[in-house]
């Protein structure tokens, strides 16, 4: 039997990110290895007969973690575990391995551009982070034949190999979630259906939105980002994206043979690990995307007011509104390049404008002169587009109080003959 020496630089387990704390834990993987190595003095059929009978002594169990306080842990996470109880051997597969140490994470990772990792730790170590975390562990048993069983240990040995490890994560489509679910589905002997969903229709966006809904900011950052894509309707296998939506489908899932003959795939379900205290996953800011559109259209309400009422042009605000404006507009327009497919197609684009950058001193230049700029009339007619794409695209919290304040600018500079120029 070999061993394995865990070495990594961060472990934490999260729903799509589980970062890896340096530990070293040196533990016998002989379940895997034995699959992988076996005496060569062994026959085909002696092998069969050997693995078959350990495998009685073997569980494999899908393990379902509940959420943290943190960002990154809002979604939970899901590993498998593998316990063999008469070798004493308890660990558990995780397919979320990665660390913020990568150059250029935040990058990588906003372009679909991040590797991660299968990684193999101890149940007792797996355990600890998740009570220091105060995060709930359920673990479903499965129900597998023998041959099931070697099957998937041996699948499971051939990508831990270090060229199989490392996979390209994608937040909805392949992540530590999807890839655990693949694991066991794609090795059990029949067809898996699952009960009928009550989710029909629900779109990635309104997933998410459950998760991260008392996290007002961070909810904000993935509405911003995610696109008219993330509204469409997601199909049942779409869904499991999120560990405990694969955890209740689990739980009604039925595997179908070959003869028609049909079992439940999950044996027995249990809560392994509890939070040892109530835990708030509420963020209290007083300071909301919504308070700070309301008190951005409140100054430019005003300084509206204050021009007409003085007859002066206040070309410096719209400088700086143009400016940030168009640098947002970059950030979304580069989002078209990213490997993630639910971001390309954002309507957000035409209120949040790249082109706000490139129109900034010939229109800003004009207006002080106090002639019109034909950037003005081509912005507002983007804004009043975005206003309309409420049908189509659920829109970051904010954002429609912000193309309202954007839309009053725009109307300002389109009458901007009612009004003179400020003199330096």
């Amino acid at each position: 039997m070999k061993k394995i020496e865990i070495n990594a630089r961060k472990l934490q387990n999260i729903s799509y990110f589980c970062i890896v704390k340096r530990f070293k834990s040196i533990f016998r993987a002989f379940v895997l290895y034995f699959l992988c190595s076996l005496a060569t003095s062994v026959s085909a059929q002696e092998v069969d007969s050997t693995l078959l009978i350990k495998m009685d002594s073997v569980d494999i169990s899908l393990l379902t973690c509940g959420p943290g306080s943190e960002v990154y842990t809002l979604y939970g996470h899901t590993a498998i575990r593998v316990n063999d109880r008469a070798a004493n051997e308890d660990l558990v597969v995780n397919y979320g391995m990665f660390s913020f140490d990568q150059p250029f994470f935040v990058l990588r990772f906003v372009f679909g551009l991040t590797d991660y990792q299968m990684g193999i730790t101890t149940m007792e170590h797996f355990m600890k982070v998740y009570q220091t975390e105060n995060r709930w562990i359920k673990e479903q048993r499965l129900n597998l034949s023998a041959t099931e069983k070697a099957i998937m240990l041996k699948a499971i040995a051939e990508n831990y190999e270090p060229q199989n490890r490392t996979y390209r994560y994608n937040y909805f489509y392949d992540n530590c979630t999807t890839r655990a679910r693949d694991m066991i589905v794609d090795h059990v002997a029949g067809k898996v259906s699952y009960a009928e969903s009550p989710e029909d229709g629900v779109s990635f966006r309104e997933l998410t939105h459950a998760w991260n809904a008392n996290h007002r900011w961070a909810r904000f950052g993935n509405d911003l980002l995610l696109g008219l894509k993330a509204d469409q309707p997601t199909t049942l296998a779409q869904r499991q994206f999120l560990p405990d939506n694969l955890r209740q489908d689990f739980a009604k899932a039925v595997v179908t043979d070959a003869n028609g003959n049909r079992r439940q795939l999950v044996a027995d379900e249990q809560q392994i690990g509890h939070a040892t205290k109530s835990l708030d996953l509420s963020v209290r800011a007083f300071v909301t995307p919504t308070l700070c559109f309301i008190a951005l259209a409140v100054l430019i309400v005003v300084a509206t007011l204050i021009e007409f009422k003085h007859r002066r042009r206040y070309w410096l605000l719209d400088a700086i509104l143009l400016a940030a404006d168009g640098l947002a507009g970059v950030i979304l327009l580069l989002m078209v390049f990213s490997q993630h497919p639910t971001v390309s197609l954002n309507l957000q684009i035409l209120l949040l404008n790249p082109l706000s950058l490139v129109f900034l001193y010939p229109a800003v230049s004009k207006s002080k002169r106090g002639e019109l700029h034909w950037f003005w009339i081509a912005f507002a007619c983007c804004i009043l587009m975005f206003l309309i794409g409420n049908l189509l695209q659920c829109y970051a919290e904010g954002m429609n109080i912000l193309a309202l304040s954007l839309l009053v600018r725009c109307w300002v500079n389109i009458e901007t003959k009612s009004l003179r120029r400020i003199k330096k």
